[in-house]
């Protein structure tokens, strides 16, 4: 099956199409056994999808403000930067005291549109970003400011988050079930081959519901 050569569209194929736990099994067969995030990132909306490009902004703590810090500099540009179908992916190093994201965030990537946000931090103004349906996916939520607490310091560079390496470029897919990242350097062929194993679920499915056994199934389609 093959998969679009257009990155918006191939992002938008995925949202419609995938699921976290169809994805995950692809990059196992690809041997990347290791792209789901540790359990703990939640959306603030669990009924949106969170599916894009991801833009990688580092964070580091800060304990003081002043002229000099400038402490909204670098997310302010990022953002402003971002392209249709992009996810900012903040990594926070776990940290909770930062909530690098909130609602006036989510509401500039949403008009450029981007496809959500990620971070291992916290963020604030959840009613208001559920009212945007837009899909943010975070450690925690904490009313803070990052001012007097965190400074994003570089992006566009590898980062860590929640346990798996991520580049700008690598696909960003979060449901119910979880997060996973997607390398970009094997982005198409896993995608090809997860978008075949839903299609191979779907038919398990009606067989099941025919009434036929696990175990012919599973020797049929080798899928459970």
């Amino acid at each position: 099956m093959a998969v679009s050569d257009n990155l918006v569209e191939l992002v938008r194929e995925c949202r419609a199409r995938l699921n976290s736990a169809a994805i995950s099994d692809s990059l196992d067969s690809f041997g990347y056994h290791d792209q789901v995030l540790t359990p703990g990132i939640k959306a603030v909306d669990p009924s949106l999808v969170l599916c894009g490009m991801a833009r990688v902004g580092l964070y580091m703590p800060v304990y003081h403000d002043d002229e000099t810090t400038k402490v909204y500099e670098h997310e302010i540009a990022l953002v402003d930067s971002l392209k249709p179908e992009e996810v900012p992916v903040l990594v926070c190093h776990g940290n909770l005291r930062i909530s690098p994201w909130g609602e006036l965030l989510s509401e500039r990537s949403n008009y450029l549109g981007a496809a959500g946000c990620l971070t291992d931090g916290s963020v604030r103004d959840t009613s208001r970003i559920r009212a945007l349906n837009f899909p943010v996916y975070s450690g925690g939520t904490n009313p803070v400011d990052t001012k007097y607490r965190g400074k994003l310091m570089m992006w566009d560079v590898p980062g860590e988050i929640a346990g798996v390496r991520v580049e700008s470029g690598d696909l960003v897919f979060g449901d119910f079930d979880g997060t996973v990242i997607v390398p970009k350097k094997v982005l198409r062929p896993a995608i090809e081959k997860a978008l075949e194993k839903v299609a191979a679920e779907n038919v398990v499915r009606d067989e099941i519901r025919a009434g036929g056994t696990l175990v012919d199934i599973f020797d049929r389609h080798g899928i459970l």
